[in-house]
């Protein structure tokens, strides 16, 4: 009998109620069946919940993006970008990485790739490069996309742990104490910091190589084109 709430699951799904009320009439009828009170149901509805609130924050998320992508969120930072004069491609990527380093180090969790690379950043990106040299290759459309999902990797991997209460830093710490060694945090969240500027500075390096491969790409065409005309 204690499994009678997979077929209540089954059942109202199939009819298509509301998906909520199933679930937890589901949990709640499997709860009664199985000896649990009133309260006690509540408490483990709420407990469940609460222990996996990130997840199901997260699952909420991706909805809301899309919707937002439906109504035009993505076609409004193309426009957003295209007046920006003088914001190149690397220019663009180098800032967000900046901002990604520092709001991680401070323990700020900003941005991901569905939440904001895919339709923000991206989009962006895309955008700066087709205001300034118009029509572009999808193979270079795809090396913007690439580089935009790699500003967040960097910034979000390479500054983590310049914040000494990331999960990385206590999970080195007890690591480290396990094995007889007294760690300090703080003492790793400062070895952190050089290992996220040298990071910074090599990708707005390798940010701004994208810009002069692109400027020179299309510079070169758009005079082939204006000799043969």
């Amino acid at each position: 009998m204690q499994l009678i709430g997979i077929l209540i699951i089954i059942v109202g799904f199939a009819l298509k109620f509301d998906t909520i009320a199933v679930v937890i009439g589901a949990g709640v009828i499997t709860g009664l069946v199985s000896g649990m009170s009133i309260t006690e149901i509540l408490t483990t509805l709420g407990d469940s919940f609460v222990t996996n609130r990130t997840t199901c924050l997260f699952m909420l998320t991706l909805p809301i993006i899309g919707l937002c992508e439906r109504y035009g969120l993505k076609a409004k930072a193309i426009n957003l970008i295209k007046k920006a004069k003088g914001l190149s491609t690397g220019k663009l990527l180098s800032g967000y990485t900046l901002i990604r380093e520092a709001t991680i180090a401070m323990g700020v969790t900003l941005g991901g790739h569905p939440q904001f690379v895919r339709p923000l950043v991206s989009p962006m990106a895309e955008g700066a490069a087709i205001a300034k040299y118009g029509e572009i290759d999808e193979e270079d459309l795809d090396k913007i996309k690439a580089h935009s999902a790699a500003s967040d990797n960097i910034g979000n991997f390479c500054a983590q742990n310049v914040f000494m209460g990331n999960a990385g830093i206590l999970l080195i710490a007890s690591t480290l104490e396990g094995l007889g060694m007294n760690v300090d945090t703080l003492e790793l969240a400062k070895v952190a910091i050089p290992i996220a500027l040298i990071a910074l500075v090599l990708w707005i390096g390798q940010c701004l190589l994208l810009d002069r491969k692109l400027s020179k790409k299309y510079s070169e065409r758009k005079n082939n084109v204006g000799g043969i005309a």
